[in-house]
């Protein structure tokens, strides 16, 4: 092993440290990139071989398609009725899962998680079922489904590149196809039984805002000369309060729990109530009472102001600091409601809160909240309380027909799956079915940053002799056996490294290392390419293994545990799967 693999191995290792630490992803590789240039480990044509690549230019263009759908709101009439209003149970599971899954397999799977949540909860409020027994369906399910086709996931066009860019062809629209339907399908049979068998019922945010449950925290501060001052808790009428109840009073810093009915109340006092979030709206009316928080529940059905639910996610400014310390009513126009974190409410006082990876807020905001802040890292995703009945109107029709021909033409081979997405990107903005601005919002930079930056770290690997001499310790281990088994070996390294770093990142590493192993074994390339791709995307187990289980995290009400219930056995079958049909 020469000192050109062993550097790459320690670049690469540091690389692996800061991603699962938290660090951006795309500057972790970049950094990588430009260590691993300015070494002589790779020459200028390899580190930026990415940025001219077809790849990130293709996932682009696909957002801009996947973002007219989201708009426009083009699949939500489908979903619904697809749902019904019927009991829950495997069959509906079915009805709600194929959809989300065909549709996965053309669209980004992100904006189709956002558009569809709103649905699928008040699917779940109409039939009296917990959104917990649907949101992690839903995520698992457009997983599924983007490993059918190379478009499906933005780490199938990674691994088509990183292809390319290796001398051989890319993926064609349909190559995927053979491995990742059957996969889709057994998968999404499999979360359709065991799913209402596996996955608890949680209290989401959003429906503790209307169950008779202690379970909604609110702080009320007594006012100076306002009638409460200097007078007992029972003299006040906060003894024996029908859904709600006095938890502590805290004063001057101090906390006075439990609180007796004797306890005489002072001007500037913090007074908690736990309860039915419509209760504790009530209290306002008490007179010498305000809210700590500004909050104005019986405001809700004003046009101006509603309830919108956010989830934090891995690139928010937010994460690790308090909405105190960022200042976020000035920031964001907004109020915080509540805070839920692994599905129970955070009874500490919400300015003080460090906020965390997949954290629920519940936010009193203007009309135009949504709009201003759903294209930018603070929040993961912005879902309105209820979700919309509009019909499918003309930029609508427009976005599907659009994104049918799309798929059609590139499906055909008769153009490139480039210029097939180009053009039905640019026709989008043309025929005003997306504007320029919700365009140019759609681009997630910091995932085409890592896509670009992958094929150098790949180039890395691979030149380095660092892939190949990995591929023949998997080679040695599985030594006399079917050369399954090492492919096995690539799946299951694959599988565990995208549970801590992004899909794509994990693709890009193990890249190289699948080529070099099929060689040795001589085994078809490709496939080991398919397998690489596909269990890049089989991210089950946790909820920031991928975007859109984190997505569910906040508003599904899960603890981390639950993802474990479902997602372990599933990852078990897709990876047999993957490992048997390939």
């Amino acid at each position: 092993m020469g000192f050109d693999a062993w550097f790459t191995l320690a670049v690469v290792s540091v690389m692996f440290v800061l991603m699962v630490r938290g660090h951006s992803t795309a500057m972790s590789m970049v950094s990588a990139v430009v260590v691993l240039l300015v070494a002589g480990v790779i020459d200028e044509r390899q580190a930026f071989s990415g940025f001219s690549n077809a790849a990130p230019m293709t996932v682009a263009a696909l957002y801009i398609v996947a973002r007219a759908v989201e708009r426009t709101g083009a699949l939500e009439p489908f979903v619904r009725f697809a749902m019904g209003d019927g009991p829950t149970g495997p069959g509906s599971l079915l009805r709600m899962l194929v959809p989300s899954a065909v549709a996965s397999a053309f669209l980004n799977n992100t904006p189709i998680v956002a558009m569809l949540m709103p649905t699928v909860c008040a699917s779940a409020e109409k039939r009296h079922i917990a959104p917990s027994r649907l949101l992690m369906p839903l995520s698992f399910g457009v997983i599924l489904g983007g490993v059918v086709t190379a478009i499906g996931t933005s780490t199938n066009l990674v691994v088509s590149g990183l292809l390319q860019a290796s001398g051989h062809e890319p993926f064609s629209f349909f190559e995927m196809t053979h491995v990742g339907l059957p996969i889709a399908l057994v998968g999404v049979i499999f979360v359709a039984l065991m799913a209402p068998v596996l996955l608890p019922d949680r209290q989401p945010p959003r429906r503790q805002l209307s169950v008779a449950e202690r379970d909604f925290i609110v702080r009320l501060i007594v006012d100076e000369g306002g009638g409460l001052d200097h007078r007992s808790v029972e003299d006040a009428g906060l003894r024996h309060l029908d859904g709600v109840y006095l938890v502590e009073i805290e004063r001057d810093g101090e906390p006075i729990a439990p609180v007796a009915p004797s306890t005489m109340l002072h001007s500037g006092d913090h007074l908690l109530f736990a309860g039915q979030a419509q209760v504790v709206a009530d209290l306002r009316n008490l007179r010498g009472l305000r809210s700590a928080e500004l909050l104005h529940l019986a405001d809700l059905d004003t046009p101006t102001q509603r309830l919108v639910e956010v989830v934090i996610g891995a690139h928010s400014p937010l994460l690790g600091k308090t909405p105190k310390a960022m200042g976020f009513r000035a920031r964001y126009g907004a109020a915080i409601v509540g805070i839920h974190r692994e599905g129970q409410p955070v009874a500490a006082k919400l300015g003080e809160v460090k906020l965390r990876l997949g954290d629920a807020l519940l936010l009193l905001a203007d009309a135009g909240f949504r709009d201003h802040w759903r294209d930018r890292p603070d929040f993961l995703v912005i879902s309105p309380l209820e979700a919309s009945d509009s019909p499918l109107g003309r930029r609508a029709q427009l976005a599907l027909a659009i994104t049918l021909g799309l798929v059609v033409v590139a499906g055909s081979g008769l153009v490139p799956i480039l210029y097939a997405a180009a053009a039905g990107a640019l026709l989008l903005i043309a025929t005003g079915a997306l504007s320029a601005q919700d365009a140019r919002a759609s681009l997630d930079i910091e995932v085409l940053v890592v896509i670009a930056a992958s094929f150098g770290v790949g180039a890395a690997i691979e030149g380095s002799g660092l892939g190949a001499l990995i591929g023949h310790q998997v080679v040695t281990v599985t030594h006399g056996l079917d050369w399954r088994w090492t492919l096995l070996g690539i799946v299951l390294a694959t599988v565990v490294l995208t549970e801590f770093i992004s899909n794509n990142a994990a693709a890009a590493l193990m890249f190289p290392i699948a080529m070099a192993t099929a060689i040795e074994v001589g085994a078809d390339q490709r496939a080991f390419a398919i397998a690489v791709a596909i269990a890049a995307s089989c991210s089950f187990v946790t909820p920031i293994g991928y975007q859109t289980n984190t997505m569910v995290y906040g508003p599904g009400g899960y603890r981390f545990g639950d993802y474990w219930r479902l997602g372990a056995p599933l990852t078990l079958v897709s990876v047999i799967a993957v490992v048997w049909i390939s």
